[in-house]
């Protein structure tokens, strides 16, 4: 599976991935309880739950039975370290896991590929494509 290096680093600038990621940094927390110590609206917690899930960044540690027999999933960040750097006009990003092994993000830089927006109705850009084509070339 190809990983979307772009969409990783969104997550970890959005408010509310970095509020989840900080609270289950060292102990496993329900999404219940996530939204009310940081005070994320409960959905906006758990579609943000799900998406760190799917990029690797958070996992379900545990399973319990909450006192009204609902089962409640506890979540514990997988992030270890992150590095974010724009650098002479190219965006680089670098994750580490927890899990100190190989993970899906490897140990190597990866080079986030921006393409601008195409305007037909005036020459605006064209520069830039011809310099990321010339870059990607090198």
């Amino acid at each position: 599976m190809a990983i979307d290096v772009l969409q990783v680093s969104q997550l970890l600038t959005d408010e509310y991935s970095v509020k989840i990621l900080v609270a289950t940094v060292r102990v496993p927390r329900s999404a219940q309880d996530i939204a009310m110590k940081f005070g994320i609206p409960i959905a906006a917690c758990y579609r943000r739950i799900k998406d760190l899930e799917d990029a690797g960044l958070l996992v379900c540690q545990e399973r319990r039975l909450s006192q009204q027999g609902k089962r409640v999933s506890l979540y514990l960040s997988m992030l270890k370290n992150a590095y974010v750097f724009f650098e002479d006009g190219h965006l680089r990003v670098k994750f580490q896991l927890k899990t100190g092994g190989a993970d899906r993000f490897g140990n190597d830089w990866h080079e986030v590929r921006l393409e601008p927006e195409s305007r037909s109705d005036s020459g605006e850009g064209e520069d830039f494509d011809n310099e990321a084509s010339d870059e990607g070339e090198k």
